[in-house]
């Protein structure tokens, strides 16, 4: 892993992405040459959109003409809220974990001591900044749950959307496990890394059913 530039705590305050940023300001620090926001928040954005995006279907979908499914309906509403909250607020934790890292790779080497514990500094930092895209993976597995519930019970009108949201979805665990993988390089507790080597692991099944919730809609559309 290639030592990023180190932020000091006022840049890495200034880096912090809050949950009411615009779209814009986002943006605008995604696309600047710092070390964060990065990939990793990116991971996050993508699954707070398809929250929200099921969470619009799952509104379109209340109703007496949906009664047949209102407990369905109900439940999706009720946890994409929830996640669409959670991985917004992971927006901000990859970045402040990140931070961290470019921190303890700005740490002296010039003993060996310091070289000693400037390792330890980036391998304990390297674990945190792993959590933040390992929980986004956790949250697409449960999002990408809910879409599976919300295609057949779903409106019609609005169906389009839940494939927008298992591409979203798809989006968001491809891209957190490749934020997983290049910290997990830098990983020595053994632990962690079964932690979230675990995670990682079930990525590509998890790929594979939101190409099947997309190509469901897609065979129902063309009908």
């Amino acid at each position: 892993m290639c030592e990023p530039e180190a932020l000091d705590e006022t840049a890495a305050r200034d880096q912090a992405v809050g949950r009411d940023e615009t779209i814009s300001g986002f943006l605008q620090k995604l696309a600047a040459r710092t070390p964060a926001p990065g990939g990793g928040a990116a991971a996050a954005l993508h699954a707070a959109q398809a929250a929200a995006l099921l969470a619009m279907v799952a509104r379109y979908s209340a109703g007496p003409r949906y009664a047949a499914a209102a407990q369905v309906i109900e439940r999706v509403l009720s946890e994409s809220d929830r996640l669409r909250t959670e991985c917004a607020g992971l927006i901000a934790a990859d970045t402040a974990a990140f931070g961290s890292v470019a921190a303890a790779y700005g740490l002296p080497k010039d003993t060996p001591e310091h070289q000693a514990a400037k390792s330890a500094a980036v391998a304990a930092a390297l674990v945190t900044a792993a959590g933040p895209p390992a929980a986004v993976i956790t949250a697409a597995a449960r999002l990408l749950d809910l879409a599976e519930m919300l295609r057949p019970a779903g409106n019609r009108t609005v169906l389009s959307d839940v494939a927008a949201a298992a591409e979203a979805i798809r989006a968001a665990a491809a891209t957190a496990r490749l934020n997983v993988e290049v910290n997990l390089a830098g990983i020595t507790d053994r632990a962690a890394r079964e932690r979230y080597g675990t995670v990682i692991a079930g990525v590509d099944a998890l790929l594979a059913r939101a190409t099947a919730v997309t190509e469901a809609v897609r065979a129902e559309l063309r009908r």
